[in-house]
């Protein structure tokens, strides 16, 4: 999508090159968008009880396939949709509205797949509202900027329009793998492959805290084959183009094709932060990528590894010894690799170029690949945390880095599941005792979503929140004491 060029700062930006330590923390149819202008930017918002249980609804009828037709989404954003965090989180203020929500761009992607930009909204209720309203399938969040977006065409000047903070953000997609991965390709994914996405996670989340100081990083499964990372410290967020291009470079480690084999920044090897990967990475290698994918299993990938190795003595011996021998798994002629070397290779510097392949060869299959355009530019937008995903129904969930292995894909709650859920939950308690907001009599209220499976993501996500606007009000003292001593 067509996006506005965002000013570079003259300050230089040096990523660091030793890792301190590690802070532990638990389409767009240019056709269509002129359908802005049909919405009345100026109008006022109802209020509406986002944040408290709303009454007894009758069931909904959803569509069987787990996609998301326009009333379940409308049910989903009425019922579902913490639109109360999400609004704490971009707000930086639990309560109090903001800039750095007014100011937001929020892009809209409708049913008919029109894809409206440059929407704000003054707090959580409005979103809500236009949510209802106009049932996008999806939604994403851009920068905040220097105005209202919704007004951008009144002001004199478009140089007065200019975005100024957001997360810096980040994208691990599985398709960025199908030239390495043998299970599926595309939009496929299955748990085979799915491993390379918290591998990816612990790598990146690693650096972001260890390297740059970072603490508050929320990942969010994208709700088919990927995830998304949100920074959200205040420093993150204050990044200028020039200086998220830096940490998106200290990241990447791959580049070239798939076809012959991935090429290195050959000096980043040698990184500190190559080295640490590595050592995490190699943990996943036997299980995940000899195992789990056999990747030269097959004539033609093992005849492309045997290219890799620096020795001709040493690729024919291996040649000879997989030719005996068919359907020698990827597993097995590994470990030929560094055997075959011990009886061949007489120099010691011969030996040790074998092992600077095979660590090579071990990130190659294993490093993130990221996309790292997303991260580059400040007026990126990226889709919102607890949409739902038009393709398999699912919601776009928190992750919790802390049991990565624990997160499976296929276990997300689709809308259609979450809703037959409040159905189920309302069905278990009398009718007699239940009062006219949906809850028993002499309870506490329940929002909807504390029905369904969405709760623990629900309560993930809100605790992480409250960690960010614990240390935005640090701040927020921190400047009110400096401002009391000018006197």
């Amino acid at each position: 999508m067509p996006h506005a060029e965002s000013p570079e700062s003259s300050m230089e930006f040096d990523p660091p090159t030793a890792a301190p330590q590690t802070a532990q923390l638990p389409a767009t149819d240019t056709a269509k968008a002129n359908l802005e202008d049909l919405f009345d930017d100026d109008s006022e918002s109802d209020e509406f009880t986002s944040s408290i249980p709303q009454p007894p609804q009758p069931p909904i009828q959803t569509s069987s396939n787990g996609a998301a037709d326009p009333e379940t989404m409308r049910a989903f954003y009425q019922r579902l949709f913490p639109f109360r965090f999400l609004f704490q989180w971009l707000n930086h203020h639990a309560a109090i509205p903001t800039n750095d929500f007014a100011n937001r761009e929020f892009a809209f992607t409708l049913p008919n797949d029109a894809y409206l930009r440059y929407q704000s909204f003054k707090d959580a209720d409005a979103l809500r509202k236009q949510c209802m309203q106009q049932v996008p399938s999806r939604f994403e969040i851009g920068p905040v900027y220097s105005s209202n977006p919704r007004e951008r065409k009144t002001l004199r000047k478009s140089a007065a329009f200019k975005p100024l903070s957001k997360e810096l953000v980040f994208d691990i997609d599985l398709t960025d793998y199908d030239g390495i991965r043998t299970c599926c390709t595309g939009a496929k994914i299955c748990k085979l492959c799915w491993r390379w996405i918290p591998m990816a996670i612990q790598v990146v989340d690693k650096a972001l805290r260890a390297d740059f100081g970072f603490k508050h990083i929320l990942w969010v499964y994208s709700g088919r084959r990927g995830a998304h990372a949100w920074v959200c410290d205040k420093k993150a967020r204050d990044l200028d183009d020039k200086k998220r291009r830096a940490i998106a470079g200290y990241l990447e480690l791959l580049r070239g094709g798939d076809k012959g084999g991935k090429k290195f920044h050959s000096r980043k090897l040698l990184h500190p932060h190559i080295d640490r990967s590595y050592r995490v990475l190699i943990n996943n290698f036997d299980a995940d990528i000899l195992d789990g994918q056999d990747p030269w299993l097959e004539d033609k990938p093992a005849t492309d590894l045997l290219t890799r190795l620096p020795d001709a003595g040493l690729c024919d011996a291996l040649a000879k010894k997989w030719d005996s021998a068919p359907g020698r798994s990827s597993e097995r002629k590994w470990a030929d690799i560094k055997t075959v070397a011990e009886t061949v290779l007489k120099h010691q510097k011969d030996a040790k170029a074998v092992v600077a392949t095979r660590k090579e060869i071990v990130l190659e299959y294993t490093y993130p690949r990221l996309d790292a355009e997303v991260s580059k530019k400040l007026n990126h937008l990226l889709k919102s945390p607890f949409c739902v995903h038009p393709g398999t129904g699912r919601v776009c969930v928190p992750i919790d880095t802390r049991n990565l292995d624990d997160f499976d894909p296929f276990g997300v709650p689709t809308v259609t599941e979450l809703l037959a859920q409040i159905d189920e939950y309302d069905r278990t308690h009398k009718k007699e005792d239940v009062d006219m907001e949906g809850t028993r009599l002499g309870e506490k209220k329940i929002p909807d979503w504390e029905k369904t499976k969405l709760k623990p993501y629900v309560d993930y996500f809100r605790a992480f929140v409250s960690g960010l606007l614990k240390e935005e009000r640090g701040f927020k003292r921190e400047r009110e004491d400096g401002d009391a001593m000018e006197f």
